[in-house]
C-alpha cells in the first residue's frame, strides 16, 4: 500500500463552548476542547487510575453553527476527522505549534431531553421550563414498552 491515512476517530465530552469565529466572506470556524479518559488498575498498587487527554476540535462552516448551536459544555459528542498541526506567532514574537483535529464528521450522544431533567440548575427563561415538561411527558405516554 502506498498511500497514508490521517483520521481520528474520538468519544468525549466538550470541556468548553463552542467558540466561534466569523470572516468577512461569511465563513466560519468553531473551537472547542474535548476530554476523553482512560481508566485503568495499576497492577502493582491494584489502585483504579484515570487519565484525561485533552483535544482541540475545529470544525468549519455549517458544522460549525450546528455545533454552537446544539452542544454545551459536558455534552457527550463523536468526533472524525484528522490531525492537523499549525504554525503561529505569539504577541511576543515566538513561533507556537498547535496540534489540532480538524472535524470532517460529528455524531451528539448527548440526548437533550435527559440532559434537561439531570441538570435543573441550568438557567432557562420562565416560559421554557413549561415547554420541557410537555416534551418530556408526550414522548412518555407513546411509549409501548411494558417497563
Amino acid at each position: 500500500m502506498s498511500g497514508t491515512l490521517n483520521k481520528v476517530m474520538l468519544i468525549g465530552h466538550l470541556g468548553d463552548e463552542v467558540k466561534m469565529h466569523y470572516f468577512d466572506d461569511k465563513n466560519c470556524v468553531g473551537r472547542f476542547p474535548l476530554a476523553t479518559n482512560e481508566t485503568y488498575t495499576n497492577k502493582t498498587t491494584n489502585e483504579r487510575v484515570s487519565n484525561t487527554e485533552w483535544h482541540n476540535i475545529v470544525v468549519r462552516n455549517k458544522a460549525a453553527e450546528i455545533c454552537e448551536k446544539y452542544l454545551t459544555k459536558g455534552d457527550k459528542v463523536y468526533i472524525e476527522g484528522r490531525i492537523k498541526t499549525r504554525k503561529w506567532t505569539d504577541d511576543k514574537g515566538m513561533e507556537r505549534y498547535s496540534t489540532e483535529i480538524q472535524c470532517t464528521d460529528f455524531t451528539f450522544l448527548t440526548n437533550k431531553n435527559e440532559q434537561q431533567t439531570q441538570q435543573p440548575s441550568v438557567p432557562v427563561s420562565s416560559a421554557q421550563p413549561q415547554q420541557t415538561e410537555q416534551k418530556s411527558v408526550v414522548p412518555d405516554e407513546d411509549d409501548d414498552l411494558p417497563f
